[in-house]
């Protein structure tokens, strides 16, 4: 099983966007993806299921990890790295059997001209540390305003050509 994971809890985001847009790029490929999108944990996440503890709403969210064989997690930049609700479902995630040895490809999206390089590095060392293997094509998607359309839809001839090519890797690996 594929999971998308939209790694921000911000409403509306380009990151949600980016999601959907991987998902039918996989759907028209012949390959099925669910998207998870952190604006779905739980509010109190912090305090119910940290530290060995498991609310009945994060179970779900558990379970669904836990059946998951491959990642592909789409990440806006936030302060120069990747948004820190990602990092508390890491953590919120039963260690070390949730992520180790699965697959995953990191994207980076950001406003600015850069494309959350920063976040998508200090990301793929947590991927290292828990044993989630990654993809070598890493994605950066910079002004990522100008990258879509009013449908979300990627609209920049190279983005749309380096897209297609992380995916037909990441079907493979």
């Amino acid at each position: 099983m594929i999971t998308i994971i939209a790694a921000t809890n911000r409403p509306n985001s380009n990151t949600l966007k980016i999601a959907k847009y991987y998902q039918q790029q996989l759907k028209n490929k012949g390959v099925e993806a669910g998207v998870f999108n952190l604006e779905h944990l739980p509010a109190d996440v912090l305090n119910t299921d940290m530290f060995g503890k498991r609310s009945e709403a994060f179970q779900k969210i558990q379970d669904m990890i836990s059946e998951t064989d491959k990642f592909l997690f789409i990440m806006p930049e936030y302060n120069g790295s990747y948004p820190g609700v990602l990092k508390v479902l890491i953590d919120a995630c039963n260690y070390p059997d949730s992520f180790y040895d699965k697959k995953a490809a990191l994207v980076g999206i950001s406003s600015g001209k850069y494309g959350n390089i920063r976040g998508v590095d200090h990301f793929t060392g947590v991927c290292h540390y828990i044993h989630l293997h990654v993809l070598p094509l890493r994605l950066h998607i910079p002004n990522i305003k100008t990258e879509l359309d009013a449908s979300g839809n990627l609209i920049k001839e190279d983005t749309i050509q380096f897209t297609n090519e992380q995916i037909e890797k990441f079907i493979r690996f």
